[in-house]
């Protein structure tokens, strides 16, 4: 067992909420599990994976079927409700850094009745267009900037 692997009480654990094949029991799920465990803890590709926990295409492949079926997710509310039931729960160990869960802004939930939403889309209309006014009233309003010489003429060109 390399270090980092499951102990054989975490392993009676996890191992009810994996999936069997087809046809019966899959004979390095237990390995194929660590396997993506260091994977996600290293951080390193697939490749790199160290050669005792087999193939790295077959852990790869095994952990795609387990994401795809939603097993990961499950296996993650078991273990939490697992711990919640033991009172082993400590939720000043979860954190949620920005820059990693950013949203979306328009992720926010925020649920509006179709009039408040028109309103408000009016007022980002005539904000937008106050924008484009004040453009336009930096610039002289025909498009055209004048620079002077320093010299005093308002062409830039010197006296002759």
């Amino acid at each position: 067992m390399a270090r980092g692997d499951l102990t054989d009480e975490q392993w009676t654990l996890i191992e009810p909420h994996l999936p069997i094949a087809a046809v019966g029991p899959i004979p390095d799920l237990r390995k194929h599990f660590n396997a993506v465990m260091w994977r996600f803890r290293v951080g390193s590709p697939w490749r790199d994976l160290p050669q005792e926990y087999g193939p790295w295409q077959s852990a790869y492949d095994r952990f795609r079927i387990w994401a795809g079926q939603g097993v990961l997710q499950h296996l993650m509310e078991a273990v939490i409700a697992e711990a919640a039931a033991r009172d082993q729960t400590d939720m000043g160990l979860v954190s949620v850094d920005s820059a990693t869960a950013r949203a979306h802004h328009h992720a926010a939930g925020m649920v509006l009745a179709p009039e408040e939403l028109a309103v408000l889309e009016a007022a980002v209309a005539a904000e937008k267009g106050a924008a484009r006014r004040d453009k336009s009233r930096k610039t002289g309003g025909t498009g055209t900037t004048h620079v002077s010489s320093g010299d005093g003429s308002a062409d830039g060109t010197a006296p002759a």
